[in-house]
């Protein structure tokens, strides 16, 4: 299981996990802290890129660069509509399997391996636990 505690600092907000690292949560009109959309988005390029790395390193396919953009469409005030992740990779110059192993890998995450990305494709319920 995994679990986050969110809670109100003196400054803002902040999420904590179980290992005491911490992010900042705020608005999307405060400086110097991710809104609560972002890091949605940020988890799920993150959880994408966390797994394609190690899987085409693992082909021996060491990427020279790789970054991705999460953007999300907000088309209500509460709700996000299609969600984009695009890729932003440079490729070894003299390995010419690396694209193809790239887009191979890349893709069956973005499908099957990425936890983040199936909770957003699949329904799943979000219970809500007062005192």
């Amino acid at each position: 299981m995994a679990s986050v505690r969110v809670r109100r600092t003196e400054d803002g907000f902040e999420a904590v996990n179980d290992r005491g690292a911490r992010v900042a949560v705020g608005g999307p009109e405060d400086d110097g802290v991710f809104s609560p959309v972002e890091l949605l988005l940020a988890a799920l390029g993150g959880c994408e890129l966390v797994t394609v790395e190690p899987l085409t390193a693992q082909r021996g396919h060491r990427l020279v660069r790789l970054e991705a953009v999460a953007a999300a469409e907000k088309v209500e005030t509460s709700r996000l509509g299609k969600i984009t992740l695009t890729y932003d990779v440079e490729l070894p110059a003299d390995d010419e399997k690396a694209a193809e192993v790239f887009e191979a890998v890349a893709h069956r995450v973005h499908e099957r391996y990425c936890t983040v990305g199936n909770a957003l494709r699949e329904p799943m319920t979000v219970e809500q636990v007062l005192p």
